[in-house]
């Protein structure tokens, strides 16, 4: 094909009709996608958001349905002057404008005070370490009682009145109140402790008894170890009567005055 011919192809009119198409398509698919956006998001139309805050749950939905605007939950807090289901705080402050399509999210009153749970700093911190720890965890923390102790060291956690251990739970609204020593001890102070008292008992020492002696006779044996006998069958004693080999006399009451 020469230079000619192309020319005269690309000036034909089938050409230049199908290049008016398109940029006839592409524009009028330009002026639907901005005029299509502005319907989809309501451009140019925006809406007051009401002031819901310190109204009931109930009824702040049915004011933000009144206006166009849905209302959601995230969280509980609580207060203990307001009534349950509270509106305590909202999102989108009541006066800005936003689209219809938004959605308005709160917080609400909780009808109890959330509960937290006492930490292990009872003989285990300072106080400052322990004030620190019980502010970061939310609780409300008093003025310490001092009572005798090594000075700044946590004895003991005082609620309305009460002594409290770790792991007890106590509403967060409650005051702690920590019972801290006041420096008139030290650890290594041993001047109140007093030494055991010892009661001297007196140790009376008893004779022992005649009857509470064992007493022993000496048996002659054999070679075997049988047991000599005289002529008429009897034992052949080593001695007469009754010893003691712990070297006790022998009572005189067992003893028979001979005939």
């Amino acid at each position: 094909m020469t230079a000619r011919e192309f020319f005269h192809k690309f000036n034909s009119t089938y050409v230049w009709g199908n290049i008016l198409a398109i940029v006839i398509l592409v524009s009028m698919l330009c002026i639907g996608v901005r005029f299509g956006l502005d319907y989809y998001t309501l451009h140019g139309e925006s809406i007051v958001v009401p002031n819901v805050i310190h109204k009931q749950y109930d009824e702040a939905v049915d004011i933000m349905g009144k206006v166009g605007l849905t209302i959601e939950v995230t969280d509980t807090g609580y207060v203990k002057e307001l009534p349950p289901d509270c509106i305590l705080e909202q999102s989108s402050v009541g006066g800005k404008r936003i689209k219809s399509t938004h959605v308005v999210y709160v917080t609400i009153n909780a009808a109890s005070a959330p509960s937290l749970v006492i930490p292990d700093i009872i003989d285990n911190n300072s106080l400052r370490e322990a004030q620190a720890q019980l502010l970061s965890m939310g609780f409300k923390v008093g003025e310490p009682e001092y009572i005798p102790g090594e000075k700044d060291w946590i004895y003991g956690i005082l609620v309305k009145g009460k002594h409290v251990q770790a792991g007890d739970r106590v509403p967060s609204d409650a005051v702690i109140v920590l019972q801290v020593g006041d420096g008139t001890r030290q650890i290594s102070d041993t001047s109140g402790l007093k030494e055991p008292e010892y009661e001297e008992v007196e140790v009376v020492e008893k004779d022992p008894k005649y009857d509470e002696v064992e007493e022993y006779v000496e048996v002659p044996v054999d070679e075997n170890g049988n047991e000599i006998k005289d002529g008429y069958g009897k034992t052949n004693a080593g001695s007469s009567g009754s010893s003691s080999q712990s070297g006790l006399p022998t009572d005189p009451s067992s003893v028979r005055p001979k005939e």
